[in-house]
């Protein structure tokens, strides 16, 4: 098990170091319009040269990218060229929002795809082809459309949630829940949605196997096949697809968090895209794919405990 965790971390390592040497030289290709976009189209090229100068603009990507690196090892991302608050500062104030709804997603997910999933398996009815038709069309729905109808039905007609801002989990529990409701929901129902076909058809695909039939013809119930023995078969796939849509939903964050106005890590990104802040891109790129790692690295072992032929593979 040991040589299985430490393979499949060599290779999550092996990707952020190569995600990181892409993306900093990619950024680093239209570095040269950054400086007089900082200090403004109007200013002397003299002013423009010496803002270059001081950001290291004027030295070699290469040197450039080993100080960078020498300082990521250490926990020091750089400083924002925009804010001048340290990268790794920005980043840690905004990380739990985007985390809270990423986390919260995925939970809802789980919970209501997995349950939708086993129900349509085993009850082969109008339940089962009601799920199928509504997940169907829940999946093909834009989540920012869905946040949309949340905030004008939830928050501007009922009062039940605010239409937007963030509150910490530290100032008030409730007041947390209450602003990162709507967005886990808004984030969760395309999702929930794939994961509960998903389960389904495994499901379905395991109780057609011979060692169901025998389990039945020892004389376990029903309920105990199900949940003990089909559901854990079928786990994989839907874990597998719970990991990806992990992913996925860091990337829809971005939008979640423009329309509730959540002081997250998307909305970041943003900002500093739209700026020309490489530190703060950066430190955003390094740390998503550090979640990245965490969490394949996370499903791969819960896949290896569930399956041990996964560890010889």
């Amino acid at each position: 098990m040991s040589s299985f965790i430490l393979r499949r971390f060599a290779a999550g390592v092996l990707t952020v170091v190569t995600i990181s040497v892409l993306a900093f030289f990619l950024l680093h290709l239209g570095a040269h319009d950054i400086a007089r976009r900082l200090v403004g189209h109007t200013a002397p090229q003299e002013i423009v040269d010496r803002k270059a100068h001081e950001l290291g603009l004027d030295r070699p990507v290469i040197v450039q990218f080993l100080d960078w690196a020498g300082g990521a090892l250490t926990g020091d991302l750089g400083t924002s060229w925009t804010s001048g608050q340290p990268v790794a500062d920005a980043l840690a104030s905004r990380l739990p929002v985007t985390l809270s709804l990423t986390i919260g997603a995925v939970a809802l997910t789980a919970v209501f795809g997995v349950l939708l999933g086993v129900l349509s398996a085993s009850r082969r009815g109008w339940l089962d082809r009601t799920t199928q038709i509504v997940s169907a069309l829940v999946s093909s729905v834009p989540g920012f459309l869905v946040a949309l109808v949340l905030v004008l039905v939830f928050a501007l007609g009922l009062h039940w949630f605010p239409a937007t801002g963030y509150i910490p989990a530290q100032t008030s529990i409730t007041g947390w829940l209450s602003t990162i409701t709507l967005p886990v929901i808004a984030l969760a129902v395309g999702t929930t949605a794939g994961v509960a076909l998903q389960v389904r058809g495994s499901m379905i695909d395991a109780l057609r196997l011979d060692y169901v039939r025998t389990l039945r013809a020892r004389g376990l119930s029903d309920r105990r096949v199900m949940y003990t023995h089909v559901l854990r078969n079928a786990g994989g796939p839907a874990l597998s697809l719970l990991g990806i849509q992990f992913i996925v939903m860091l990337g829809g964050a971005v939008v979640i968090e423009q329309v509730f106005s959540l002081p997250g890590v998307g909305q970041t990104a943003v900002s500093a895209t739209l700026q020309g802040d490489i530190p703060l891109i950066m430190g955003v790129i390094v740390v998503t794919a550090l979640i990245v790692l965490a969490i394949n690295l996370l499903i791969d072992l819960i896949q290896g405990w569930l399956n041990p032929k996964v560890r010889l593979s």
